[in-house]
């Protein structure tokens, strides 16, 4: 099991048999098909080992590496439920690996989405999708170029980029744009506190518990501690607030500046579609998970009723949950991503099948997706032709020492780097330093007590 008591690398598949020491490749007593092995033993994985850190917040990572000593990684990190992907990986799936041919990515995704018949879900979509990522890392390793070389190359110079600003009242929110502008980037989305609620999603001067102290709520809104936050809700006066906000914010910074909202899974299909109405006259770029997605005959409604272009999907787990409204033409955005769609592979055949209806990338991209599943993201991005945007929140800077990146952010342009692989290492000496901290994403209550979405 995962010891939740320090950052550890848990459970290394045992190594090959003969690994290392010239040996002939062979499955006996591995229990493995022999159209499992591969002609070239170097490509045969050595060891997988699942390493849980805490720098700026929890994350989960897959270090899988070849007889060859060639490494890859994989992000695995679910936020709020950190250690059930852990323990997944660990227990279930790090066994299966050694021995298994690197370079059968299809194969492999194949084999761990059907041999396990409990399909889909977080915990296994993001198991799956740091095995895809860590063997699509190798695999542009040993060709010796970056990750979007191998999936076609590019298709532009660089990835759009929006960040989050955010305030509880105008001032702060203008200050708050003005310096995402100052870090360069072009595209922002803007949430907004409301008068007469404490504390809401979003909003980077929310107060946090001690375990979180100096870190901006916005980018880690999971708590350190042994239970949720509580925060509180208020649709209808968010509803009467927000269009006021919108418009302040087109008066003092023009009609050129992209602006997106998160409505955050909040709403009615009816409420949804007042807001999106309402906001028409903004100009959003879009408006983001606007009423809870598992209702997804609800977007027919919000459809009819507004032009505000919508994204929908973080949540998501597999084209499954994407296939009807992307056929149905309700979502302008695919939300999905790569760690929590079960990887490159899979995601890349959603936007395949989006491209169809004229429907673009918007991959889901806060602090928790770890730099490795952001890095995986930059290069599907970059190399899908029906990219739309990509959200980049910042990591922190003991992040950014465990895992060592080459990506660029330039005049509001992303780029991954050409560096061969992700281009992302990881320092699992440093990872050590940054033990597992217990935390939870908040909930919602309105004013009589009822749970709400959050």
């Amino acid at each position: 099991m995962t010891d939740a008591s320090h950052a550890s690398t848990t459970n290394p598949a045992a190594p090959l048999p003969g690994a290392g020491d010239g040996g002939p490749a062979s499955d006996a007593g591995s229990g493995r098909p022999d159209t499992w092995a591969s002609t070239d033993r170097g490509q045969l994985i050595d060891r997988a080992e699942v390493v849980v850190t805490s720098p700026d917040r929890n994350f989960v990572t897959m270090r899988i590496t070849t007889v060859d000593g060639v490494t890859g990684l994989g992000d695995a990190t679910l936020n709020g439920r950190e250690l059930a992907v852990a323990a997944y990986l660990t227990e279930h799936v790090v066994p299966l690996l050694a021995g298994r041919d690197a370079s059968r990515i299809e194969d492999a995704w194949q084999f761990l989405y059907r041999s396990s018949y409990w399909r889909r879900g977080p915990v296994t979509m993001a198991a799956i999708a740091a095995v895809d990522m860590a063997l699509w890392d190798i695999k542009a390793k040993v060709a010796g170029m970056p990750l979007y070389q191998l999936l076609g190359g590019a298709s532009r110079t660089g990835l759009m980029a929006y960040g989050h600003a955010s305030g509880k009242e105008l001032p702060e929110l203008f200050d708050s744009i003005r310096e995402h502008q100052e870090e360069g980037y072009r595209s922002i989305r803007v949430q907004t506190g409301v008068p007469g609620l404490e504390s809401i999603y979003g909003i980077a001067s929310n107060r946090t518990t001690a375990g979180n102290a100096g870190v901006r709520y916005d980018f880690e809104p999971a708590q350190r501690g042994a239970f949720p936050a509580m925060e509180d809700w208020d649709t209808r006066a968010y509803l009467r607030h927000v269009p006021t906000v919108f418009e302040a914010v087109r008066n003092e910074f023009g009609p050129e500046l992209p602006l997106l909202h998160d409505g955050h899974h909040r709403m009615t299909p009816l409420q949804a579609a007042e807001l999106g109405k309402s906001l028409e006259p903004y100009d959003l770029f879009w408006l983001e998970d606007c009423t809870p997605a598992e209702n997804q005959e609800a977007l027919k409604l919000v459809r009819q009723h507004t032009t505000t272009p919508l994204a929908i999907g973080e949540v998501f787990n597999t084209i499954w949950d994407f296939k009807d409204i992307i056929r149905d033409q309700l979502i302008d955005y695919v939300r999905g991503a790569v760690t929590h769609m079960g990887g490159i592979s899979p995601l890349r055949k959603t936007m395949d099948y989006a491209a169809m209806y004229q429907i673009k990338s918007g991959f889901h991209g806060p602090t928790d997706i770890s730099p490795v599943g952001l890095a995986a993201q930059m290069h599907l991005g970059l190399a899908i032709h029906n990219f739309g945007i990509q959200e980049y929140m910042q990591h922190g800077p003991r992040t950014n020492q465990v895992f060592r990146q080459t990506f660029t952010f330039t005049d509001g342009f992303l780029h991954p780097g050409d560096e061969p692989g992700l281009g992302v290492t990881l320092d699992v000496d440093e990872a050590g330093k940054y033990p597992y901290e217990q935390a939870y994403l908040p909930f919602n209550r309105l004013a009589d007590g009822t749970v709400h979405d959050w």
